[in-house]
């Protein structure tokens, strides 16, 4: 089964742009073992939601298997290593 990260930004975050970027790193080396969804909550109700349901008051904060794994945008090294170990 895959690994869930969710990342959650908006738009006009400054710092959003390097935690997707760690995870689509991520999701270049690991391949399948792992599954990226970006949710950007200022662009849907549906996705705003998403973050409501998870508590997430900052972006960019990063789900992973619906727990929070970084809150902020980590290097890519941390976010490659975190998901490495629970592999």
């Amino acid at each position: 089964m895959a690994i869930k990260v969710e990342v959650f930004s908006t738009n006009s975050c400054p710092h959003c742009p390097a935690a997707i970027d760690a995870a689509q790193v991520a999701k270049n080396k690991f391949g399948d073992a792992i599954d990226v969804e970006i949710i950007k909550i200022d662009e849907s109700p549906e996705n705003r939601q998403r973050a409501i349901d998870y508590q997430i008051m900052a972006v960019p904060t990063i789900m992973i298997n619906g727990e929070l794994g970084f809150l902020g945008a980590p290097a890519e090294g941390e976010l490659l290593d975190k998901l490495e170990s629970m592999m």
